[in-house]
């Protein structure tokens, strides 16, 4: 089937073969004849980069009226980076389309702007949920004339915390509007959003629900936990073509192992919630300008992410639920493609990977840390097909080259190869000439077994409601205390339950002890403006009011233990903090 058999109108056919696009995806020849009816509500599950844009995007643009100045559709997405790229995408399907007006509006940048843009009329708004409120609540965006609602990546957003403001913003809608729904996972909070706004609803799932892409291969590797970055330098090492992403847990971790690999002459750079949005479009750009060889991310911050052949996707340590890893690894294997997902766990994990085997239906393959002996043949074989490949432009070197072949008249034609590739190759030599095998050996598995039984006990007998001396006045509002819950611990949103966010304070649900240990270990000894971050089990909270004189002040410059971060000062990687003290930090709406 082509394009021209969906039923789409002469001037979006003219955009998409400008485009070079010929044949829909499978999301795309389902989803358009539909949508193009404008009688049904829709439920659309595909994974990520199987081209949802176009699917929900250009029904939505020919049944626009370019004449009505009015708001006619919304588009609801998790992130600032998909915020940004579905407008780009419209903007270039609506390019024969007339003045069709696409307005983007989400947080981190001046919300002045939005409302100009928005005073001049808007048919289409791209947006986040939180900034979207924003501009309902000041009265610069109203909804009661919109007859297509959008939400896309919609898992994704009630994994953020915005189940709240999705709520608020559809409730102002209009009732006979249409409500269409893309995601790549189904779990019960996406559900409920389905059976509550939308009537009798179109269901189609292309591939398996909460599965991953079928060109996508799943491989693991089991290592000493005190080897996982000599490991991951090994494999960056082994794939010399590697364009890939990194996934941590936390922000700490993040910036931690970026550092490191930056000092140890990578090219590589961070992505996390501590980044200005200056910063964290300088950083996305030179990504995506293959500028940076791996972006090295938190989940939160990585969300949204849409970038073209991602060779990899690596995960240090297993995500906590297996829709956090099908989103992981969809950054990779997009739009037909092929990819790897990586996990390098220890020894303790390998139970949760077999798990996680069961729920997305695919076999993870298991594969040895490269050698010193194999990464000195890749590279070297890499460094011969780079010559091999490089273009001579014969004008340039002519000038230069009788003094060159005088240089080199003294050497034969194999010592010259010898010294030619020596030149780079050495480095590689002296690295990993004496390099120890990092495969995990039985002995390795019962040493990480002692270290378990030998380190400190967790927790499991208690409660699951936690205590924890960071309110309103630091997060401003339940979905900025989810994110910063989420973006500090590395815990999924859905682990957490109800939230009792008060001014210096907050009790919060979290569905199981074990990530209730891993927020308590996470967040206990961290600082907000100078003063300790607390977090225990609400059972021995003791008396809440007798500490909250100590606990006043805004802002959430964190210092992690032993390393003193301050945010007034440049931190190392060459990275400007410079927030105005006492300022919030962005874990409020639109992030």
């Amino acid at each position: 089937m082509t394009f021209n058999e969906l039923g789409l109108d002469h001037e979006l056919l003219k955009a998409i073969e400008t485009l070079g696009f010929v044949q829909p995806s499978p999301i795309q020849e389902k989803a358009i004849p539909v949508l193009l009816s404008g009688e049904r509500d829709f439920v659309g599950l595909a994974q990520t980069g199987t081209g949802k844009t176009a699917a929900f995007g250009l029904p939505l643009l020919q049944q626009l009226d370019i004449f009505n100045p009015t708001v006619q559709g919304i588009i609801l997405c998790p992130t600032r980076e998909l915020c940004m790229q579905i407008t780009k995408d419209l903007q270039v399907f609506a390019k024969y389309k007339g003045a069709v007006h696409i307005v983007p509006v989400y947080g981190g940048v001046s919300i002045s702007n939005q409302i100009r843009d928005l005073k001049r009329g808007a048919h289409i708004v791209v947006a986040t949920p939180g900034r979207l409120l924003d501009h309902i609540e000041r009265g610069t965006i109203k909804l009661n004339t919109v007859r297509f609602a959008i939400l896309d990546e919609a898992d994704e957003m009630l994994n953020m915390g915005f189940q709240d403001d999705i709520n608020d913003i559809l409730s102002q809608t209009t009732k006979d509007k249409h409500v269409w729904l893309f995601s790549a996972t189904m779990p019960k909070e996406v559900e409920q959003i389905a059976r509550k706004y939308m009537n009798n609803p179109e269901r189609i799932t292309i591939g398996k629900v909460n599965a991953t892409a079928e060109n996508l291969e799943h491989q693991f590797c089991v290592v000493s936990a005190k080897d996982m970055n000599k490991v991951l330098a090994r494999f960056i090492d082994y794939y010399p073509e590697m364009y890939g992403i990194l996934f941590c847990r936390t922000k700490r971790d993040t910036q931690e192992l970026a550092n490191k690999l930056m000092k140890d002459g990578y090219n590589v750079d961070a992505l996390h919630g501590d980044l200005s949005q200056q910063q964290r479009d300088t950083v996305m750009n030179r990504f995506r300008t293959r500028n940076i060889q791996m972006l090295i991310a938190t989940d939160v911050a990585a969300r949204g992410i849409d970038v073209n052949d991602v060779t990899h996707v690596l995960h240090l340590n297993l995500p906590d639920d297996s829709e956090n890893y099908t989103h992981r690894s969809g950054r990779t294997a997009r739009a037909g493609k092929s990819g790897i997902s990586l996990v390098i766990i220890n020894s303790r994990e390998t139970g949760k990977l077999r798990s996680l085997e069961g729920r997305i239906g695919k076999k993870f393959k298991k594969v040895m840390v490269p050698t010193g002996k194999e990464i000195c043949e890749k590279q070297l074989f890499s460094l011969i097909d780079s010559i091999n490949n490089a273009e001579v432009d014969e004008t340039a070197v002519a000038t230069y080259m009788h003094k060159v072949f005088t240089e080199f008249e003294k050497f034969s034609k194999e010592e010259l190869i010898k010294r030619l590739i020596s030149v780079e190759f050495n480095r590689y030599l002296k690295l990993y000439g004496k390099a120890p095998d990092l495969n995990l050996s039985d002995t390795s598995k019962n040493s990480d077994r002692r270290e378990k039984r030998e380190g400190t006990q967790e927790r499991t007998d208690v409660s699951n409601e936690l205590f924890i001396n960071v309110g309103a006045m630091d997060v401003n509002d339940k979905s900025g205390f989810l994110a910063f819950l989420c973006d500090v611990s590395g815990v999924s949103g859905r682990d957490i339950g109800r939230i009792n966010l008060k001014d210096s304070y907050s009790f919060f649900g979290v569905e199981d002890v074990e990530a209730a240990n891993k927020i308590i270990k996470s967040l206990n000894g961290e600082e907000i403006e100078g003063r300790k971050i607390r977090v225990e089990f609400s059972g021995g909270a003791g008396s809440v009011n007798s500490n909250n004189s100590n606990n006043k002040g805004g802002g959430s410059g964190f210092k992690s233990k032993g390393r003193g971060f301050d945010k007034n000062k440049q931190r190392s990687g060459g990275r400007d903090f410079n927030r105005s003290s006492g300022a919030k930090k962005n874990y409020s709406r639109g992030r």
